[in-house]
Formats: structure tokens, C-alpha cells, sequence
């Protein structure tokens, strides 16, 4: 079992900052190279990636429409991360979730894909106002 913990959801004006987390726990700790980032989704519309990083050897891709405001990261450990989200839209209001898969699927190849990651948070709302 994997566990997928996030926090840092809130209400915030456009071009402010939050800063999400999440944590990893449960049978992830037998592996070495996985994938781990973060999907979004918006009301009416389909979930899609924003950031993902490999824990192997810390690639990263991201969203066009994220790049440059957004950072993935590992905090302490390949088990935790962060996304900083700086300069926030309204257009990224959201409900983001945290995702993961054994596979090192967080490459360009792969693409953001829901069906390649098998683990999911809880889910956290991320509203940004005009």
C-alpha cells in the first residue's frame, strides 16, 4: 500500500503564492526510482499534469502554462515534495492532486498521463481570485 499525504490548499489572490506538499509513505520505501508529482483538475474539465519529478535522478517536466511559475521539489527526502506556485491565475484554480507510480514514467516520452500513475491523494483546493 502507498499512502499519499498533501496540504497547503487555500484561497489566494492572483499573483500570489502557495506552496503544496506531499508526503509518501508505505510499501514506496522498497523502491528506488519512482515517479512522483501533481495532476490538477478544474470544475467541467479533465484532470491534467502540472509537475512530476523522478526520484532516481530528479528530472522533472511541467506543464507548458505552469512553466516558470510553478517548482517541484524534494524537501527533505525523495519521499516528500513541494510545489511552489508562484505568480497564480484564477485559470489555476483547481482541485491538485498529489500522484505516484513505481515506473519512472515523469518523462517527455510518457507525457502526463492519469492512466500511468497508479497512486492518489486526497486531493486539495486551490482557489486563486481576481
Amino acid at each position: 500500500e502507498v499512502r499519499l499525504v498533501e496540504s497547503g490548499g487555500g484561497l489566494v489572490q492572483a499573483g500570489g503564492s502557495l506552496r503544496l506538499s506531499c508526503t509518501a509513505s508505505g510499501s514506496i520505501f522498497d523502491y528506488d526510482d519512482f515517479a512522483i508529482g501533481w495532476f490538477r483538475q478544474a470544475p467541467g474539465k479533465e484532470r491534467e499534469g502540472v509537475a512530476c519529478l523522478n526520484s532516481g535522478d530528479g528530472s522533472t517536466m511541467y506543464e507548458e502554462s505552469v512553466k516558470g511559475r510553478f517548482t517541484i521539489s524534494s524537501d527533505n527526502n525523495k519521499y516528500t515534495i513541494s510545489l511552489q506556485m508562484n505568480s497564480l491565475k484564477p485559470e489555476d484554480t483547481a482541485v491538485y492532486y498529489c500522484v505516484l507510480d513505481i515506473n519512472r514514467v515523469c518523462n517527455p516520452m510518457a507525457g502526463f498521463k492519469v492512466r500511468l500513475y497508479d497512486y492518489w491523494g486526497q486531493g486539495t483546493q486551490v482557489t486563486v481570485s481576481s
